[in-house]
């Protein structure tokens, strides 16, 4: 087979998180003292990691790496008291992942999300999968899209980063694919639009789970 191993992003690819972050960030927010945002705007304020997605939610004149640090500190303690209420799986990724299974192909996830949450999401709503690896954002690893992270996916999983297909939902996620060598397919069900694919690389653009079968056979 052509790419025996996936790597996929989370938010906005695998898992349909939107609601809870943005339920997160904006309680956080509200215990600094600063307005929140409608949840549809946390589809352009997420995907570079909790610091990027603190800033850019802060108001311009309290934007200091003090009170980003503290809103970070503010949404890791919110989120963990939600961040399963309202996430849930996107329509057909249980199937994929039943077909990818059923081919033998590799999967790994790999997230600019914190890493503990990442690997608390998979567990607890994608259980009965196999992925060789769950890496998340932490300490030492370069967020996306520093292919860094795949690149280590790619080592070991003993895949070359060529034989590797890249899902994911943001322009970021394509870089990181594009950077890696690998294949950048972007997922049109996420948070960012075909647009924004495209210009950062996507080699494919998908409009449901299942589709990525159809690209890897």
């Amino acid at each position: 087979m052509k790419y025996p191993a996936v790597i996929f992003d989370l938010d906005g690819t695998l898992l349909d998180t939107l609601a809870d972050i943005a339920d997160a960030m904006n309680a956080a927010l509200g215990r600094l003292g600063f307005p929140g945002h409608e949840t549809s705007a946390y589809r352009y304020l997420t995907g570079d990691g909790a610091s990027a997605m603190a800033e850019r939610s802060m108001p311009g004149p309290a934007r200091n790496e003090a009170a980003v640090a503290e809103c970070v500190r503010e949404f890791r303690s919110e989120y963990a008291r939600r961040w399963g209420t309202k996430t849930r799986p996107y329509p057909g990724i249980r199937e994929l992942l039943d077909g990818l299974a059923g081919r033998r192909i590799k999967l790994a996830v790999l997230s600019n999300k914190l890493d503990d949450f990442t690997r608390r999401a998979v567990r607890d709503f994608l259980p009965g999968f196999e992925f060789s690896f769950v890496i998340g954002a932490k300490p030492g690893l370069a967020p996306k899209p520093d292919p860094a992270g795949a690149l280590s996916i790619a080592s070991g999983l003993g895949v070359h980063p060529s034989q590797i297909a890249y899902l994911g939902d943001t322009g970021v996620d394509m870089k990181t694919a594009v950077r890696a060598g690998m294949l950048p397919v972007g997922a049109l069900w996420g948070f960012r639009d075909e647009k924004e694919l495209r210009e950062n690389g996507a080699r494919a653009v998908i409009s449901s789970p299942g589709e990525l079968l159809g690209l890897l056979d």
